[in-house]
């Protein structure tokens, strides 16, 4: 299963509406005969995949795979028949397929006389597509809520300069994490004074070659030359949200098949997360720098009293360099 997971989270495959799987198929004596993985929406499911590896070989194999084997024709055909077709004995799966439409793999295939069992690895089968997961659940994004702020919680000084408020070390993890997402998300203000980018990019500064959706959400234009606006190769064109409401442009990013919103938007975005209620995931990294004014790293919350001040869950602390990475999630 080990295995399974690995190449369920193959590096680059694309992020979306669809869930991460990976399977690998084992003769009678243990040995590996097949393994495969979905690359996306519309191409072959993981079991498939794995199915045309092991060619005649899948025949009395077992199917080790970290999502239960769909059930339903999509794009393509259910999984439980093309492993009956191909003779596999035996079915392990670390986690019950919860989505409706593709349920019920498990039941058909005993039906049909295969041994199936399942929940092996099943948190960490959960962990990898919680995003798809929390779709399946809240039918919105995912949304995690990045920010670096110095000591006294400063986001920039007070002449607006921010670059650094973070280390080197901070901004290249900050790129691993956008990697794990499938949109950016800033408000409008943030291109306006920062004009950034909002690309995934490696150690040297180059663009990955799989890129998120960049998003900006906000009523005002955005300047022609942008760099937001500027095509970046494996990047969609990017997508400007002409609303301040914050459960609307999620609802119009869930419905284009996003998943996972990485939004490193500015105080006021900042807040209209929070208070639209929506901030699933906390990062923060703090440096070890005072500049005692500036900008604040979120806006105006209504917290008039420390009672009523928001305290997310911590999850992890980890040194980046000098900075410290938070991990939080809010208490729900």
């Amino acid at each position: 299963m080990d295995r399974a997971l690995s190449l369920a989270a193959t590096p680059g495959v694309p992020l979306g509406p669809n869930p991460r799987v990976g399977c690998v198929l084992l003769s009678a004596d243990g040995e590996v005969v097949g393994e495969g993985y979905h690359r996306g929406a519309g191409t072959p499911h993981a079991e498939v995949d794995a199915l045309a590896a092991a060619g005649a070989a899948a025949s009395g194999a077992t199917a080790v795979v970290t999502l239960e084997p769909c059930d339903h024709t999509g794009r393509t055909g259910p999984c439980t028949q093309a492993l009956l077709a191909a003779g596999v004995r035996r079915v392990v799966h670390a986690m019950s397929d919860p989505n409706p439409l593709a349920a019920g793999g498990a039941a058909t295939l005993r039906a049909a006389g295969v041994e199936v069992s399942g929940g092996l690895a099943e948190a960490e089968a959960r962990a990898l597509n919680r995003a798809w997961l929390h779709g399946l659940t809240h039918a919105r994004p995912f949304v995690t809520w990045k920010l670096a702020a110095t000591l006294d919680g400063r986001s920039a000084a007070a002449d607006g300069t921010s670059r650094w408020v973070s280390g080197p070390e901070s901004r290249l993890d900050t790129h691993r994490l956008r990697a794990e997402a499938d949109t950016m998300l800033v408000g409008t203000s943030t291109i306006l004074v920062d004009d950034p980018l909002l690309t995934v990019r490696d150690a040297h500064g180059a663009p990955l070659p799989h890129q998120p959706l960049r998003a900006v959400m906000g009523l005002r234009d955005l300047p022609a030359d942008a760099r937001v606006l500027q095509p970046v190769p494996g990047a969609p064109d990017t997508l400007h949200l002409r609303t301040r409401d914050v459960h609307g442009a999620l609802a119009a990013l869930y419905d284009a098949g996003r998943r996972h919103v990485f939004c490193e938007g500015g105080p006021t975005l900042a807040a209209a997360l929070w208070e639209a209620d929506v901030v699933d995931e906390v990062v923060c990294y703090t440096a070890p720098m005072l500049l005692g004014a500036g900008r604040s790293a979120v806006a105006d919350l209504g917290v008039t009293t420390i009672a009523d001040a928001v305290r997310p869950e911590v999850v992890d602390v980890t040194r980046v360099g000098d900075d410290v990475r938070w991990t939080l999630r809010p208490r729900r």
